[in-house]
């Protein structure tokens, strides 16, 4: 690909390889049964998560003097992915933000660049732009895999602004990302904070008495059920007596209405990641306030559930037949159905009532209806709790439309900053 038409006259192009400080290198190969002490190795599992890689948590591996100075990596080191099961995966581009110790493992290629004459985050965004993309694909070769070769990728013809314009454009784009992951860590935190509530307060009983202190620190009553010692006057009932399972939703065929894939539900974050509109045809059907409960394995053991917030007022989204939907009683908060699914006694109960042949269980309805709860005597706990976690969602929500609004603003800036389209004094 020639970047010499259609950008800046002033914007030289080059070979990738004339801004490396040092050649590229592949990392290392280290098998699982030597993997748990050392320093934290980068797999490719973080290169597809992760475009930015701070601190994460990754394995460990150990690496030797003579290997330390060698594949170590240093803040700014671009890392690339050799190989992916996928054509769009291959070449796939991550930039280490960080100077703690690490390195990375053989399916990745090391980019280190001349600092003066480059900016790593330049050439990051780059490679996240259509014109980098386009350029990793002239060099992918697809067999069983689809994969780059170092050899190749070092010849790139990249286009070269100043080096002050590089820095420009990558602080551009920089700060759009680091409101990102500041709104993402916000609502992680939001979410964690939430959920620890709910087990401090229905599973450690926890909750303030009378005099606003710790029930079970402060020398509450308790007293013997099927789930063990309780607060006195609490009960115990199955989960349908406070949450209706899989309750009637309309929906007519054929009828467009938000949808919800598989996908777009993760283990660790109550609000849907994506959905879109599709012509209803056959599945489970839900409104703002349901939860939607992953059934079929390993959906369920990796603990996929989300929180529908997303809908208009009486509005009717659909999706998998493998959501079993569950919806707070009147009286009782929705929140509370979403963090007990999401807790761990409710997931190792739904796990072990799962049935059906290796590779297609599922739980059943009748059995996540049968789910023991201790209650507790009064519903001012209840809404106690709402009233607590509600504001922190609604932070949430509003901190993921900031982050689409971003994202939007961003992918819209980087193909047209990136071709100098426009110039950065314009952007």
């Amino acid at each position: 690909m020639s970047f010499n038409e259609g950008i800046p006259r002033v914007w030289d192009v080059k070979p990738f390889e004339q801004l490396f400080a040092e050649p590229t290198r592949n990392g290392l190969t280290r098998p699982k049964r030597v993997r748990g002490d050392g320093i934290k190795m980068v797999n490719m599992g973080e290169i597809f998560a992760y475009d930015r890689i701070f601190k994460q948590d990754m394995d460990r591996v150990p690496v030797s003097e003579k290997e330390y100075d060698k594949y170590i990596l240093k803040k700014g080191d671009l890392l690339f992915a050799r190989q992916s099961l996928t054509l769009k995966g291959a070449g796939k581009c991550s930039i280490v933000m960080t100077d703690e110790e690490m390195t990375f493992e053989s399916h990745l290629i090391r980019a280190r660049l001349q600092k003066e004459i480059a900016d790593p985050m330049f050439y990051y965004y780059l490679f996240k732009s259509k014109i980098g993309k386009e350029l990793i694909s002239l060099i992918v070769e697809q067999v069983a895999a689809a994969g780059i070769r170092g050899s190749d990728l070092v010849k790139l013809k990249v286009p070269v602004p100043v080096i002050l314009e590089q820095r420009k454009i990558s602080e551009v784009f920089s700060k759009i990302d680091d409101k990102i992951e500041l709104n993402n860590a916000i609502n992680k935190n939001l979410e964690e904070m939430a959920q620890a509530l709910f087990k401090r307060w229905f599973v450690d009983f926890e909750f303030p008495n009378e005099n606003g202190e710790p029930y079970k620190s402060s020398g509450g009553e308790f007293e013997e059920s099927e789930l063990g010692l309780i607060p006195k006057g609490w009960r115990v009932r199955p989960l349908i007596e406070i949450l209706e399972v899989n309750p009637k939703r309309t929906l007519k065929k054929g009828v467009n209405a938000p949808y919800v894939e598989m996908k777009s539900i993760t283990n660790y974050y109550a609000r849907v990641t994506e959905q879109y509109n599709r012509e209803f045809k056959s599945g489970t059907k839900f409104m703002n306030g349901d939860v939607l409960l992953a059934r079929i394995t390993p959906c369920l053991e990796n603990g996929k559930t989300a929180y529908v917030d997303f809908l208009e007022e009486n509005q009717v989204g659909w999706g998998s037949t493998e959501y079993i939907i569950l919806r707070s009683h009147q009286g009782i908060p929705h929140l509370f159905a979403y963090f007990l699914a999401r807790s761990d006694e409710f997931r190792l109960y739904a796990i072990n009532n799962m049935t059906g042949t290796s590779g297609r269980q599922r739980v059943p309805e009748a059995s996540v209806s049968s789910y023991p709860v201790a209650i507790p005597d009064t519903f001012e706990l209840f809404r106690k709790f709402g009233n607590t976690v509600h504001p922190g969602f609604e932070l949430m929500k509003k901190n993921d439309l900031e982050t689409h609004s971003l994202n939007l603003i961003r992918d819209t800036l980087l193909p047209k900053l990136m071709s100098g389209e426009i110039r950065v004094d314009q952007a």
